[in-house]
């Protein structure tokens, strides 16, 4: 006997899913996360249709960035110049390098040196009917595509706690083999950011072990430096220091644009316990906890004055630099830099409380293998360096 043949004509009509309880079909949800599936899902049932908007981790991919601004979008990032001369050079002049503990002359920072974020434009000829871009609030009509922003499809989830949104890339354009990744931390303005900078990024047979105990060789490259962590003369005449200014300033631009545009999502949606607004190439990554996005909420952020992004705060920044840094596993380094970023009020307050010395968030701040490059690069010697408000 066929098993078909025993089963009741009422029981073919029995939706098995409605036996799975509904604790169940949320743990599901929530693994799944990314809200295009999810709201495949809601189609499935009128029960789907329910559930969904009570999913507490949600990931938003977004397919494009929407200019709002008619100027062509400008790298922020550039090639360094060659000089011999170090005076020729303006950014030699603005910075002053010194020895942690000892103090700082401010100095005003020129912005019209600089251009705004690369921002990648969307393309009207995508064969998708709907997709999802980053801009403000709302529908954008493009060449018979509807886009969606991530605050209007959010409005579908009443209880997130866990939102992870990403970029289709990063902002910034930089040559290839070149390394810039950044990590920020905002409350209502910048808490903290690192930025781990190299020039080329190349691959050696020979095991990191071999380069003595600490896993990295710092070569001289006819600058004058040594092994101690000093940083080369020629890095303040080859334009070495100018483009570390230029990568800087560009990753704190992109941060607090990132973070100026989450406002209306922070503010609509009371639940949230951890956001983290990210990129597809893994350039650079904000995040904000609970007690960050509370504070966003009871005291509005500062917005800058020349754009749409977060007004950045004075602040004070910690430096190292290696020639050459080899990393476990064959990848080399080369002009490896690090930099530490705090406003200058909570660099006071840990100065007073002598946790100036404590960078354990910094080589923290990047998964592998950039973290152990990190912790590399904050045990040679610390420049330190302040910056205006911007």
């Amino acid at each position: 006997m066929s098993p078909l043949s025993s089963v009741s004509p009422e029981d073919l009509l029995i939706d098995h899913f409605d036996r799975l309880p509904d604790s169940l079909l949320l743990l599901v949800f929530n693994k799944i996360g990314d809200v295009k599936a999810l709201g495949r899902c809601c189609v499935v049932s009128r029960r789907f249709h329910s559930l969904v908007p009570q999913v507490e981790n949600v990931i938003v991919r977004v397919d494009c960035v929407i200019s709002n601004d008619d100027s062509s979008p400008s790298s922020s990032s550039s090639s360094p110049s060659s000089s011999s001369d170090k005076s020729r050079n303006p950014f030699s002049n603005l910075f002053r390098f010194v020895f942690l503990g000892t103090i700082v002359k401010p100095y005003q920072f020129l912005t019209q040196f600089l251009g705004g974020p690369k921002r990648p434009s969307s393309s009207g000829s995508s064969s998708s009917s709907s997709s999802l871009f980053l801009a403000e609030d709302g529908e954008v009509d493009q060449g018979g595509v509807t886009h969606h922003s991530p605050t209007q499809v959010l409005k579908n989830f009443n209880e997130v706690r866990f939102l992870r949104i990403e970029l289709p890339g990063g902002e910034l354009g930089i040559d290839d083999g070149v390394l810039l990744k950044w990590r920020a931390d905002f409350g209502s303005t910048l808490d903290n950011c690192v930025i781990l900078g190299a020039s080329s990024v190349v691959y050696s047979t020979k095991s990191a072990n071999d380069s003595g105990a600490d896993g990295f060789c710092a070569t001289n490259n006819g600058g004058g430096g040594d092994d101690n962590g000093s940083i080369p003369e020629s890095f303040y005449t080859n334009g070495g220091l100018k483009l570390r200014v230029v990568w800087t300033i560009s990753s704190l631009i992109a941060a607090s644009a990132r973070h100026y545009l989450l406002q209306p999502i922070i503010s609509e949606h009371k639940t949230l316990d951890n956001l983290v607004l990210t990129d597809a190439d893994g350039q650079g990554v904000l995040c904000m906890n609970r007690d960050q996005l509370e504070e966003l909420r009871v005291k509005p952020l500062s917005a800058s004055s020349a754009s749409k992004r977060t007004q950045v705060p004075a602040l004070n920044m910690r430096l190292w630099y290696a020639p050459h840094l080899e990393l476990p596993g064959g990848m080399v380094l080369k002009g490896a830099t690090l930099v530490a970023i705090r406003p200058s009020e909570q660099s006071a307050v840990a100065m007073a409380r002598k946790e100036v010395s404590d960078v354990s968030w910094v080589s923290m701040a990047f998964e592998e293998p950039y973290g152990t490059a990190a912790k590399m690069l904050v045990k040679r010697r610390t420049y330190c360096l302040e910056m205006n408000s911007f």
